[in-house]
């Protein structure tokens, strides 16, 4: 009897546990085409939202890595393995990655919330902290510039999600903001109409907003007018080379004159 009882006990538990890995083989099988379907949804939502590209692989392979271990916690769990001491060390295991890859994280988050809020994109001139470029590359972790000269900056995603960042590219236009000294023995009005002509004459100076000139400040060695004249962004820096350029051939040919700072000495001669 005791033997029959212990066959019948192995059945029985047999049964029971096989029971319980048929039904955790059907979770599995199912949780997969679950995952599938939740990826796909989730990949076609971040298409329709113009997620960047580098962003859009990132979460989705993240995504699916998470559904995959949630999926086979489930299944184990259904197989009647107890999952409480596996999610403590997952979870501990995470603590300690967090701790040693911090600074890494910290870029990660920069950089996703750079590629959702778009504060600038490809192909626009940046300038953060002592960094300016033309924006080359966002990825996940860097944002990678390329200055003037042609040399190639790598920003953490970091920095730039905590620092003000000026984007110059995000308006169509730019104004073109200079200051011109010159002598005191120089008529007012003269000198607002050669600076008017030398905008005018730049070619991709706006006409509306119109070019402004006015005498903004006087300073110890002559008076300084303010030259405002907006341009495309994209030809800004031809313009305002080229406005500087006029300014001065307008000036020369007015016989305006450009003071320099000097210094005037006066000797007393003694007398008796």
């Amino acid at each position: 009897m005791d033997a029959m009882s212990a066959v019948s006990n192995l059945w029985g538990v047999v049964a029971q546990y096989a029971g319980r890995l048929v039904l955790a083989i059907i979770v599995y099988v199912a949780g997969r085409q679950l995952v599938k379907v939740a990826i796909n949804l989730t990949e076609r939502r971040m298409t329709k939202l113009k997620v960047e590209e580098s962003l859009h692989t990132f979460l989705s392979s993240l995504f699916s890595m998470a559904l995959q271990a949630l999926l086979l916690l489930s299944a184990a769990a259904t197989a009647g393995i107890e999952v409480t001491s596996f999610v403590a060390l997952i979870g501990a295991a995470g603590l300690a990655i967090g701790l040693a890859f911090q600074g890494s994280l910290s870029n990660f988050a920069g950089g996703v919330l750079i590629l959702l809020l778009k504060p600038f994109k490809v192909g626009d001139f940046i300038e953060a902290g002592s960094h300016s470029g033309t924006v080359k590359e966002i990825q996940v972790f860097y944002t990678i510039l390329h200055t003037p000269d042609n040399q190639k900056v790598i920003v953490p995603n970091s920095t730039l999600a905590n620092a003000t960042a000026v984007n110059y590219s995000a308006n169509p236009t730019r104004r073109a903001n200079i200051k011109v000294l010159v002598s005191f023995d120089s008529n007012i009005q003269q000198v607002k109409e050669v600076l008017l002509n030398a905008a005018r004459t730049v070619p991709g100076i706006l006409e509306d907003p119109a070019p402004f000139v006015a005498l903004g400040e006087f300073s110890p060695h002559g008076m300084v007018f303010y030259l405002r004249a907006w341009a495309p962004v994209k030809d800004y820096w031809s313009c305002y080379f080229k406005l500087n350029e006029n300014i001065k051939e307008g000036l020369d040919a007015a016989g305006i004159e450009i003071p320099y700072e000097q210094l005037d000495v006066r000797v007393l001669e003694n007398r008796p």
